[in-house]
């Protein structure tokens, strides 16, 4: 298909220059897309990825409500978390009830409504992983949601800072791709003040002792060297996980208000990882802090 769609794009019906002419092709999902190109005899094709470029581009072929619906009365506030236990402890509430579905090919995630302090706020599992984590936020953001809350686990950086303190982060370094497809390149991203502020009053409010600092986003679970760890915390990073950079971007170009809070999991402060026991660290507070984040959006 690739090959055709180049041989398309430059194929130059006879003559010797071709001036901004249009041609057609199928695309994905049987779309028809228009290409429009402009290309002299001698003029060489450059190829750019995401990270080389200036600024995003416009338009999307389709959007998030081209395949998702709006659902009458969703909640304004939407909460979301990584963990399975959490969502089940919650989703199994006597006031809570199912209210919608995102679909993948992985299965339907259930979204689930609670009416906490005389509000409604929904809530689901998020993927995690960058790109399924904001495909979620973008079909809840289409389905009717214009706040929203995410916390999940993280690893470590700098476990004299961390301890035992929830981690508010006020910036991401960008070491994964999603975000540069809502945002041009940079470095790092950094978290909305007025999202900042709001948690910090949360967790002094509710007694919850905590940290600020940077987070580092990165694809590869399993690529988390040695050397890139201290280059990180040299940097000032206090912890890594797989979504945060992606999601401030995705909320920033959606105009929706976002808040992320982190806890620690495993340790990648020294030279030995020590995985821990997540019963130890954040589940056994599931409720804690999901009260935390429902907080956190009637605040918004």
């Amino acid at each position: 298909m690739i090959s055709d769609v180049l041989s398309l794009l430059l194929k130059t019906d006879g003559q010797s220059d071709m001036n901004l002419k249009q041609k057609k092709t199928r695309g994905v999902r049987g779309i028809s897309v228009k290409y429009i190109v402009k290309m002299n005899r001698n003029e060489v094709c450059k190829l750019y990825t995401i990270f080389q470029r200036t600024e995003i581009q416009e338009p999307a072929l389709f959007n998030p409500t081209d395949t998702t619906k709006k659902i009458k009365n969703f909640p304004e506030i939407c909460v979301s978390t990584f963990s399975d236990n959490i969502i089940q402890t919650f989703s199994s509430l006597n006031n809570v009830e199912k209210i919608a579905e995102l679909y993948s090919a992985s299965g339907a995630l259930p979204v689930y409504q609670i009416n906490y302090k005389n509000t409604a706020i929904a809530f689901y599992r998020s993927m995690v992983g960058a790109p399924a984590c904001v495909a979620c936020f973008e079909e809840i953001v289409a389905m009717g949601a214009k706040k929203f809350v995410l916390f999940g686990s993280c690893g470590v950086l700098d476990d004299n800072k961390v301890k035992d303190n929830i981690i508010i982060p006020v910036s991401a370094v960008r070491d994964e791709g999603t975000s540069y497809h809502y945002i041009a390149p940079s470095p790092e991203i950094e978290a909305d003040i007025h999202s900042i502020q709001i948690l910090e009053n949360i967790l002094a409010e509710c007694g919850y002792s905590y940290v600020k600092g940077k987070t580092w986003t990165s694809d590869a679970i399993y690529r988390e060297t040695l050397s890139a760890i201290e280059e990180r915390r040299q940097e000032g990073c206090l912890a890594v996980e797989m979504e945060c950079a992606s999601m401030l971007a995705a909320s920033k170009y959606r105009r929706i208000p976002f808040i992320q809070f982190l806890y620690g999991a495993d340790n990648l402060s020294s030279e030995t990882w020590e995985i821990r026991d997540l019963m130890s660290y954040g589940l056994t507070n599931a409720e804690k802090y999901m009260v935390l984040a429902f907080e956190c959006g009637l605040a918004m």
